[in-house]
């Protein structure tokens, strides 16, 4: 099937949220829904614009949407949960979601202009992640070795060498992570400015090229990774490989203030209980 608009995936939501115990992180989310939707590699994996799945990116949709119509809330930490009224909802009426969620959100929306995604140009935006990924896939492959060389550095690791060797496996460096300033970990990586999905044969690949070089492997892309590539990273049996999207390495450059300028603007309020002493 075609992955659904974006309020046809209110339902899937709510009922992914119940079937994962009431929280989830957005990844668990799109894993959750694409099992309930029986969505097969290709549908999942449908790019929309950068480093955005068609999937991914309605989905964020539906959580904007039902966020304000006050059934999900998110943390700061980025995990979704069911609030008592999503608790409470089995059965999503997707008109009555919409009507107050763009009451409560004041977006004023033209019923007949409306793009296949089923949601307004008013609507569409770019986010800052989208542009740093398109930003990053305009480096030269080399640059975007250094510059993941100089993101594991800022985030704690040491000895940090790009190889860069041909016929290496496509290990692209290795390094050092020392947890709590006690145990130590070897750890090879690849950093791969791609714009499809990693499929799981690149992932046995080098998972075959670290095999008793390193404690663990780091494998860093500027796209996604597909659930086959997933499921692979953490094959009972074998040598884990953590896995880093465009998203992730995006957020983790805001981070570590790597390329991300964040402007914070001053909100200044009247303390009125402050003049209460000076009627």
């Amino acid at each position: 099937m075609a992955v659904p608009k974006f309020d046809d995936l209110f339902q899937p939501l709510i009922d992914a949220l119940h079937s994962l115990g009431g929280s989830a992180s957005i990844s668990e989310i799109d894993e959750k829904v694409s099992e309930i939707l029986k969505l097969n590699e290709s549908e999942i994996n449908e790019i929309h614009k950068g480093n955005t799945s068609k999937l991914s990116y309605r989905l964020a949709w539906s959580r904007s949407y039902l966020k304000d119509y006050g059934a999900v809330e998110n943390s700061a930490r980025g995990i979704w949960r069911l609030t008592k009224l999503g608790q409470d909802t089995k059965l999503i009426d997707k008109s009555e979601v919409k009507r107050i969620a763009r009451k409560n959100a004041k977006v004023r929306v033209n019923i007949e202009s409306v793009t296949d995604d089923g949601i307004t140009p008013n609507e569409i935006n770019t986010t800052w992640q989208d542009e740093l990924v398109g930003r990053l896939l305009k480096v030269s492959p080399e640059s975007f070795e250094k510059l993941c060389q100089r993101v594991l550095r800022e985030a704690g690791f040491i000895q940090v060498e790009v190889t860069g060797k041909s016929g290496d496996g496509g290990i692209d460096g290795k390094g050092i992570y020392k947890m709590n300033g006690l145990l130590s970990f070897y750890i090879i990586f690849q950093c791969k400015r791609y714009q499809n999905p990693v499929s799981s044969k690149e992932i046995r690949d080098f998972r075959g090229a670290m095999q008793g070089r390193a404690d663990k492997g780091l494998f860093i892309s500027t796209s996604t990774f597909t659930r086959d590539a997933k499921q692979e990273a953490t094959r009972d049996g074998a040598p884990s490989i953590d896995l880093i999207d465009g998203n992730s390495l995006a957020e983790k450059m805001k981070e570590l203030d790597l390329g991300v300028k964040v402007k914070h603007e001053e909100n200044v309020s009247i303390d009125e209980l402050f003049f209460e002493e000076y009627k």
